[in-house]
């Protein structure tokens, strides 16, 4: 699995996205992607409520605490590496949360247009 280059949507290098909870395909902190990263996990972006609900309906409880994968559910505040297209199909339905353009992969864009990420930007 090796790593696509840590750029982010504005060029520059990837800045962190979170280390408390412990994000990222890679689980290194950064929304950094590679081959075999199928959920393209390359925005960052900061839990709301609206957006945990959203994602849970639609069968992606984040927010369940799963404790035999060492994960500890996330909250309204928390930054996480989401996949690109739930943000996106998230932004359509009105319920995107913000994100971090500097943490934010540039593979993202393959998948969101830059002027949607940056609508959201926060």
């Amino acid at each position: 699995m090796e790593r696509e280059d840590s750029i982010n949507v504005l060029g520059e290098p990837l800045a962190p996205c979170s280390a408390d909870p412990l994000t990222g395909f890679f689980r290194d902190g950064y929304c950094n992607t590679c081959a075999a990263d199928q959920g393209s996990h390359t925005v960052c972006a900061v839990m709301t409520d609206e957006f945990l609900a959203f994602s849970k309906y639609l069968g992606n409880d984040l927010s369940t605490p799963r404790p035999e994968f060492g994960f500890s559910g996330l909250r309204a505040g928390d930054l996480w590496c989401l996949c690109a297209a739930r943000f996106l199909q998230a932004h359509d339905e009105g319920c995107a949360p913000r994100v971090n353009l500097g943490a934010t992969h540039k593979r993202a864009l393959d998948i969101v247009p830059l002027d949607v990420l940056r609508a959201h930007a926060g």
